[in-house]
Formats: structure tokens, C-alpha cells, sequence
């Protein structure tokens, strides 16, 4: 890919981030779950912003898995079993500036279905 494409690319998604997340905010009872993913690996954490602390995280990478839907699904899982220990069952979700469609959905959709609520 050219390098201006790419580029053009990565400014459409700041600009992405920065409008969502200037609406959203994460705390004790309602972190915010923000999702990563790159080419290869998908990651996930959940954030209170009152603290900046890292309440629960998932890492696609040391579950071995690669960033398609099943293993976004999986990822999910993994969160979702993490924030049930500490007692959360509700968070915010953020895509971190990503469309909302292929692994982010299923990764938000696999959430619900293991009982958290977005």
C-alpha cells in the first residue's frame, strides 16, 4: 500500500478515536473496554478512567490466536470470564476508532453473549 494511503488512513482513524472518546468514559462500576487489533493479534482491556487502572485484560497474542472473528470470539470469552471474577457484568464499549463490523462486532457481540452488558 502506498505510503500516503496508509497515511490518510491512520488520520481518518485518530479523528475516529478522538470523537468517540471524547463521549465515552470508563469507572469502578462501568469500565470502558477498549479493543486493539493489528493485522496478526487482537487485544482487549478494561479501564477505569476515574484511576487509569487496567481493571481485566485479554491478549489474543499470548492466547495464541489471530485476529479473525472466531478468535475475536474467543478473546471475548476470555474478558468477559475476567470481568465476571472482579463482579462487573456491565461496561462501555470502545472501538477505539475501528468500523463497527467484522471482528470488532463479533468481538462486542461475544461479549453479550457471555453476559455482559454493553
Amino acid at each position: 500500500m502506498l505510503k500516503s494511503i496508509q497515511l490518510k488512513k491512520n488520520r481518518v482513524r485518530a479523528k475516529r478515536k478522538a470523537r468517540v472518546r471524547g463521549k465515552i468514559s470508563g469507572t469502578a462500576t462501568r469500565p470502558r473496554v477498549s479493543i486493539f487489533k493489528s493485522n496478526r493479534h487482537i487485544y482487549a482491556q478494561a479501564i477505569d478512567d476515574t484511576k487509569g487502572f487496567t481493571l481485566a485484560s485479554a491478549d489474543g497474542r499470548v492466547m495464541k490466536l489471530k485476529a479473525n472473528r472466531e478468535d475475536a470470539k474467543r478473546v471475548a470469552e476470555a474478558l468477559a470470564l475476567s470481568l465476571k471474577e472482579k463482579g462487573i457484568d456491565r461496561v462501555v464499549f470502545d472501538r477505539n476508532g475501528y468500523l463497527y463490523h467484522g471482528v470488532v462486532a463479533s468481538f462486542a457481540d461475544a461479549l453479550r453473549e457471555a453476559g455482559i452488558k454493553l
